[in-house]
């Protein structure tokens, strides 16, 4: 997997803006390349212990892709007093769909698909814009 300088930076830098929040968006790419991090609003009730991605921006991602837009290859989210893991919630909360997480503690940032048997770690390359 690959993800843009500018999507990588768009994810770190976003985390302590929502400080102490837990920050979350959308990964926008095509295949195993993410191009573009898209910041949305949390708008879990409890932000400073969960994530829950803006269901109006996530219905406009897909929308836009239909469109010949980028692709939702997954979510981000932080852990802002945590580690760049799956967590219990977000393991009982994963669709198990095949999507990409990134999860971000401070400036760390890991990766992980959503798969039928839980989160796999994944490697990944950082390109340049």
């Amino acid at each position: 997997m690959s993800i843009s300088d500018e999507a990588l930076e768009a994810i770190v830098s976003h985390t302590p803006r929502a400080y102490p929040h837990e920050c979350c968006g959308l990964l926008l790419g095509e295949g195993t390349t993410i191009t573009r991090a898209q910041p949305t609003a949390n708008v879990h009730p409890d932000p400073s212990r969960y994530f829950e991605i803006d269901p109006h921006a996530l219905i406009a991602a897909h929308k836009a892709a239909r469109g010949g837009g980028p692709q939702v290859i997954g979510y981000y989210h932080s852990h802002p007093t945590g580690d760049p893991t799956p967590s219990a919630t977000d393991r009982a909360s994963a669709a198990h769909d095949g999507r990409v997480w990134a999860i971000v503690a401070g400036r760390e940032v890991r990766f992980f698909r959503d798969g039928e048997e839980g989160f796999v770690a994944l490697s990944y390359a950082v390109a340049p814009r």
